[in-house]
């Protein structure tokens, strides 16, 4: 892979405190990469360098082979979508969208062609003359997303743009982001906290913990391949049940007396090593097939969340999520019930105690 983004031993110091440490990254042209990780991990601290909005204390910054390290933001092509909008209150929905173009000294008759171009592609073709304030959340983030793209940006970098919606608008409005994306073929880092974002829109999600990546990797790999201990337990819902490495060569191990052989070890188990069997909720399932393990518990509680049904289970001391989907006909489990839960094998982890 080419890097159209190149993100050299980035590292960035508060003082005392290093926030971002030895930071690397490469993002092909047109790649859609997602910044995923906790509060103070350093992903908007990552995405304030790109933009110039911060200088490394060490490392660089290059862009389609250029170091843009030492130059300031309204020097870097780069188009930016805050949390907060920040959308001019005084100007009107067209006039925001043409700032970075009259910034430019773009000609009045090109950048209304351009306005009306962005307006209709947010959907929004009819409310060029109105002001902020006259619009709803989503139609607020749209027209910032619209000024962002505008001056046709090398890189577009949106921080946390989702986050101040409500559910349903966040979910339809992501999927509009991308459609955008993927239309215009515009390199794009996204920073956000909230990993069904991350998995839905990317092409790569780089997880952050602490200032490092702990793993960069399509969705599909990092939420079933995770690299750490950190990614497998921030990336959706997973149960950790302690267990005993009894055979390394037939990858058993020992959870509550029971035997599960045919696991991936972590390379340096060994025979009585601990270790942590790993479940996602929707590995585990009531029926039995053959291969499968079992592990038996009490129901402790039953959540009812539309189209799937999550039943926490105490099972060796842990509580173990089950999901499964929302059947009418079929009563569910009552806290207090004794369940047995079955898994394949190879659909679970075995991470490192």
């Amino acid at each position: 892979m080419t890097a159209f983004l190149d993100l050299q031993h980035l590292e960035k110091s508060f003082g005392e405190t290093r926030v971002v440490k030895d930071f690397n990254l490469g993002i092909a042209k047109g790649e859609f990469v997602s910044l995923l990780g906790p509060s103070g991990c350093g992903k908007t601290t990552v995405l304030r360098m790109i933009a110039g909005f911060e200088t490394p204390s060490s490392g660089a910054v290059i862009v389609d082979g250029k170091d843009v390290t030492g130059l300031r933001p309204n020097q870097r092509n780069v188009g930016m979508v805050f949390q907060a909008y920040a959308l001019f209150p005084n100007l009107t929905v067209a006039q925001n969208v043409g700032f970075g173009l009259k910034v430019k000294g773009v000609g009045k008759q090109e950048a209304e062609a351009r306005v009306a171009e962005m307006l209709a592609m947010i959907g929004l073709p009819q409310l060029g003359g109105r002001y902020p304030f006259q619009l709803s959340g989503g139609q607020q983030q749209r027209v910032a997303l619209a000024r962002a793209l505008a001056p046709r940006p090398q890189l577009l970098l949106l921080d946390e743009p989702l986050s101040a919606l409500d559910a349903k608008i966040r979910v339809s409005l992501r999927q509009e982001i991308r459609d955008i994306q993927r239309s215009l073929g515009i390199t794009t880092i996204f920073v956000t906290h909230d990993q069904e974002e991350a998995l839905s829109m990317s092409d790569r999600i780089v997880v952050m913990n602490g200032g490092i990546a702990e793993q960069a990797g399509s969705p599909f790999d990092v939420y079933n391949r995770p690299a750490t201990r950190f990614v497998a337990q921030f990336v959706g819902t997973l149960s950790l049940l302690p267990a005993t490495v009894t055979d390394v060569a037939a990858g058993t191990v020992s959870v509550a007396g029971t035997a599960v052989s045919g696991l991936a070890l972590p390379p340096a188990a060994h025979t009585g090593a601990a270790v942590s069997l790993a479940l996602r909720p929707e590995s585990l399932r009531r029926q039995g097939r053959p291969g499968d393990a079992s592990l038996s518990g009490i129901v402790r509680s039953v959540d009812f969340l539309g189209s799937v049904m999550r039943t926490r289970v105490e099972a060796a001391g842990e509580m173990l999520a089950f999901d499964a989907f929302n059947d009418p006909a079929l009563p569910p489990p009552q806290p207090g019930d004794t369940m047995t839960l079955h898994f394949a094998p190879d659909s679970a982890l075995v991470l490192p105690a």
